[in-house]
This record gives structure tokens, C-alpha cells and sequence, in this order.
């Protein structure tokens, strides 16, 4: 969330984001929602300041013994009782209004971040490695799985419906092996302390993370008011929820291997054959918590981090900064890993990596104390994908396909996989 004290010293700016983002204006209608919070917020005050005056004056005219003066008072705080009940209801409706518009304008990009309304504006920052060179042509990932008897959607489908995959045999240990491999690489050598948390949230964590209340639609919600998490982002930034920090215990940098859960609401019709987007898959979850002086350091950090995943696994990809229009609603910039898929012959994201700055803190109430004194300040988030498990399944077994259908095993994941060379038909 924004803060409105920005948006009233900075107007323009502000504006300007929201333009660069394909929204209209919004400075003066937020400006004068506030006045009308701010108006409500002094008139309670002068009339309770008015309601205490008076009471304390009736004791003083009872002990004068002027009792008509104290009827008058008396009567006088009677009226102010109803007015600053009313006061109160409307202080709270100003507010509700407020906040109710706040919470659903997305954070102001970085100026750096390119200016476009979708994809087309991305900006290509690096590649690396090189493109799977194939002597044949190349089969796409459900195609190979099918195949070897060891992905099946129509099983899937009669379990749970459409966009579910059932994985077995040396498939679905590989899909393990993967997460397992990326959990290993960031918690001893990036840092990143492993964390286990609940799959389940209540409202205020999808609020602080920003996936409510603007996108409750591609969220799965639950019988009692809790929702399955569309990512470990959300338990996982919400850990610092409500906490005052030292600026001494940061960064904070959590891993986690999760199920993710997504309704899809918005891409009916797109990727409808295969794994490239399901209502439940694997992703293992990088999120840091820094000060915020460190925060767009941290971003490239992480970033390498999950770059550090595809090289591992010889994977070719490329890095994209992704335009204004194209990133997400609590984002101030992003980067899109996107791997190469031989099957498709395409990129496809595998990773976004976000710094937020205080948008998330701030609905959160998440702060630290600064090193040199002074005030609290609100502590800056950002998340990554390090990265998505399935597609990185889909990436190896497009990279790794062998002509005659069996999948060879990155020498990454051999250890996890019990020295296994290849995956045949199972």
C-alpha cells in the first residue's frame, strides 16, 4: 500500500506511475478522500475536546451552586454525546473509503523499469548458455511423459478435473529430485533459511501480500475463510507481519518448497495441454526482508540466485526486465527468468524475481528499528521464484529428450536420483 502522505507531497510523480501503468490519474481524488478523512478526524476531535470542557464545567457550577448553568451543561454534553457518535461513523467511513482505494492502486515502478502497456515492452538483459542443439525433432514435454507411461492427465482429470497431472515412477522422483536440489543449493550456499509453513492463510495474509483484495478470483478459497496459498510468498513474507525489527536481524532470507494453488481465472484457453499451468504445482519460494537502503542490492542477489538453478541443470535461458504494464500489482521492478523450451520451441518463465519496497510492509504494519536511532521505518520485501519445480521438470525433459524417447538425467540431479543415468518407459 501507498503511503497518502507521499501522494499528496508528490502528485505528478504519482500520476505519472499510474500513467506508465495504463491507469488514469488518481492524486486528486485520493487527496480529497483524505481531506475528507482528515475533516471528519478534526471535527470528532473539537467536539469531544467540547464534550470534556463541559463536563468538568458542570462540576464547578453544581459547586457555585448555579444550578441552571449546570442543567444547561449538562444537557449541552447530551447533544455532543450523539455528535460524536456520529463523528466517529463518519471518521470511519472516510477512512474505510480511503483505504478501500489505497489497497487497490498497485505500487509506483522504479524509474528504470521500461515504460509499455504488456510483454511486447520487456527488455531482454542477458542470455546464457546455449539452446539445446537436437539431431531430431524435438517432442514437447506431455508428449515424452505420455509416452514413457509415467504422466498422465486423463487420470488426472478423473480425479480432479482439468489442469492436474498425475506424475509416477523415475518422473515423478525427478520432479522431487528437482525441488529437492534447489532447496539444497540456497540453503547451503545462498543462505536462505529453509522454512516449512501453513498452506493454508487467513484473509489479513493474502491482504498484506497484495493478492486481496484485487484478485480474490484467482485465489482458491476455503469453507471456514481461509485460503490455499497461491504461492510460499504469502506465508513467507508474512512472517515479519505485525513485528518491529532490529535493522542488526537483516536481511531475513527464508526458502520454502510448497504446493501452489491457482484458480487460472484469467487464461481460460491458454496452455491447455500439458503442465505449464496448473491449479496445483510445486515452486520453491526465495523471499528476503531487508532495510531500505539494501533493498535493490538484495533484488539483484536473488536474482543470481535463481539463475544459479539453470546453470546447474545446463538449461539455456534469458533474463527480462519486465515493463511497467507487464508486472505485477505490488512490484516496483521485476525480472523474468524465461527458459528455453525445445519442445515448444519457445521461452517460458520460469522465475520473477520482485523487490516491493515498503508496499507490502506497509499493509503488513512490518518495521525495524534503523541502525542509527531515530524512528522506526518500514523494512522492504522483495520474492523470487527459485524457481517453479514443474517447470523446471518441463525444461529438462525438453533439454534431456534422447531420440528415442528416454530422458537423460542432468548430472546435477544423479545424486538425487539414486545414480540414475536415464529415464525410460515405466
Amino acid at each position: 500500500m501507498l503511503d497518502i502522505r507521499w501522494i499528496r507531497d508528490n502528485p505528478e510523480a504519482f500520476d505519472r506511475a499510474l500513467s506508465a501503468r495504463g491507469m488514469d490519474p488518481l492524486s486528486d481524488t485520493l487527496t480529497k478522500l483524505d481531506d475528507a478523512r482528515r475533516a471528519a478526524v478534526q471535527a470528532l476531535q473539537e467536539a469531544q475536546a467540547r464534550r470534556n470542557t463541559a463536563s468538568k464545567a458542570i462540576g464547578k457550577a453544581k459547586g457555585s451552586g448555579d444550578e441552571e448553568e449546570a442543567q444547561r451543561l449538562m444537557a449541552e454534553v447530551a447533544s455532543l454525546k450523539a455528535q460524536i457518535q456520529a463523528g466517529e461513523e463518519a471518521e470511519r467511513a472516510a477512512e474505510a473509503e480511503l483505504e478501500a482505494l489505497l489497497a487497490a492502486t498497485p505500487n509506483v515502478p522504479l524509474d528504470d523499469v521500461p515504460v509499455g502497456a504488456d510483454e511486447a515492452a520487456n527488455v531482454e538483459l542477458r542470455r546464457s548458455g546455449e539452446q539445446a542443439q537436437l539431431s531430431f525433432a524435438a517432442k514437447e514435454h506431455y508428449e515424452l511423459g505420455e509416452a514413457l507411461g509415467l504422466m498422465s492427465f486423463e487420470a488426472a482429470a478423473r480425479i480432479a478435473g482439468s489442469r492436474f497431472v498425475v506424475l509416477k515412477g523415475a518422473l515423478a522422483r525427478l520432479e522431487r529430485a528437482l525441488g529437492q536440489f534447489m532447496l539444497d543449493i540456497h540453503t547451503q550456499e545462498h543462505g536462505y533459511t529453509e522454512v516449512q509453513p501453513p498452506l493454508l492463510v487467513r484473509d489479513q495474509a493474502l491482504f498484506g501480500t497484495a493478492q486481496l483484495p484485487k484478485f480474490a478470483e484467482d485465489q482458491f478459497a476455503t469453507t471456514d475463510a481461509r485460503w490455499l496459498i497461491p504461492t510460499a510468498e504469502v506465508p513467507l513474507t508474512n512472517l515479519v507481519r505485525e513485528q518491529l525489527l532490529d535493522e542488526a536481524d537483516l536481511p531475513i532470507r527464508v526458502t520454502a518448497l510448497t504446493p501452489c494453488f491457482r484458480s487460472e481465472a484469467g487464461s481460460a484457453g491458454r496452455d491447455t495441454r500439458g503442465m505449464l499451468r496448473q491449479h496445483q504445482f510445486n515452486k520453491v519460494e526465495l523471499v528476503s526482508i531487508t532495510a531500505a537502503e539494501t533493498s535493490l542490492d538484495e533484488h539483484e542477489r536473488m536474482l543470481a540466485c535463481a539463475e544459479t538453478i539453470l546453470q546447474r541443470l545446463g538449461l539455456h535461458y534469458r533474463v527480462m526486465t519486465l515493463s511497467t504494464g507487464d508486472m505485477g500489482f505490488a512490484s516496483r521492478k521485476t525480472y523474468d527468468i524465461e527458459v528455453w523450451l525445445p519442445g515448444q520451441g519457445a521461452y517460458r518463465e520460469i522465475s520473477s524475481c520482485s523487490v516491493c519496497g515498503d508496499f507490502q510492509a506497509r499493509r503488513m504494519e512490518a518495521r525495524y528499528r534503523p541502525a542509527e536511532g531515530g524512528g522506526t521505518r518500514f523494512v522492504h520485501t522483495l520474492n523470487g521464484s527459485g524457481v517453479a519445480v514443474g517447470r523446471a521438470l518441463i525444461a529438462v525433459m525438453e533439454t534431456y529428450q534422447q531420440e528415442d524417447g528416454t530422458i537423460a538425467v542432468p548430472d546435477a540431479l544423479k545424486p538425487y536420483m539414486g545414480g540414475m543415468d536415464t529415464i525410460g518407459r515405466g
